[in-house]
């Protein structure tokens, strides 16, 4: 719907439809548009785009980043995917010296392309570009299979008791070949991603090592994962040194 039908339907004012509708963006309930909103929809093929989910869970996403950059030392060879997730922590791992960053992510090698150290080194994949930046397909499989790294931490689309999942068959292959390249595996994923089913099995719970969520996450949720992996729940952090760069 636009803002004006919106208006109308109503009968409040234009501004407090386009407030509103931010807030009900934030929350991740609706997708805004140029001058409306529409609905998301639920099945198991739909793949929001990149910066409609930079949006999403900004603070939670941060602890996560937070934590997650504890795991790392500086000289380590890590495995980044796609995601806005994986992207937040991107932004802690380029002040870090020396580490080499193997990723499918166009936004994750953009920032180590602007911000990384000098002696930082990206390996970026080729690959058929998805709507959230990953790049897929066999040329990224290729690549990922002829590496070794140290840490893989993978962002997905959802997660439930039988695993880890994405809407786009051809990633859930790359973010495999991406599992295999590693040593260990963390999965990223704030609290919403729970029960949310995409159409591709990326891993079983128990492939991964660890995952670390946020304080949101349900005592149901807990009780499935903490016998299957290590579990880790962030906590809220300061993000006025990284400001806007979250995103």
């Amino acid at each position: 719907m636009s803002v004006a039908e919106l208006v109308q339907t109503l009968g409040v004012s234009d501004m407090t439809i386009r407030r509103d509708l931010s807030v009900l963006h934030q929350r991740g309930l609706l997708e805004k548009t140029y001058g409306g909103a529409a609905a998301i929809p639920g099945n198991a093929l739909y793949e929001p785009g990149f910066r409609a989910k930079s949006v999403l869970m900004r603070t939670e996403k941060e602890a996560i980043a937070a934590a997650a950059v504890e795991l790392v030392e500086p000289g380590m060879a890590i495995g980044l995917s796609a995601g806005t997730t994986t992207h937040a922590l991107a932004l802690r791992l380029a002040e870090l010296p020396g580490v080499t960053v193997v990723t499918n992510s166009i936004p994750v090698a953009d920032v180590f392309h602007n911000q990384g150290t000098a002696d930082a080194t990206v390996i970026l994949t080729g690959g058929v570009r998805t709507p959230s930046d990953a790049l897929v397909g066999p040329i990224a499989v290729t690549a990922l299979r002829s590496v070794h790294v140290d840490l893989v931490f993978m962002g997905v689309h959802g997660m439930y008791a039988r695993g880890f999942t994405t809407p786009n068959i051809h990633e859930a292959e790359t973010d495999r070949a991406l599992i295999d390249a590693g040593r260990r595996l963390v999965v990223l994923a704030d609290h919403t991603k729970w029960g949310v089913i995409g159409i591709s099995a990326i891993a079983s719970l128990d492939e991964a090592d660890t995952l670390i969520t946020d304080g949101g996450i349900d005592e149901d949720a807990r009780a499935e994962l903490e016998p299957v992996l290590n579990l880790v729940v962030a906590q809220p952090v300061n993000t006025e040194r990284l400001g806007d760069r979250s995103a």
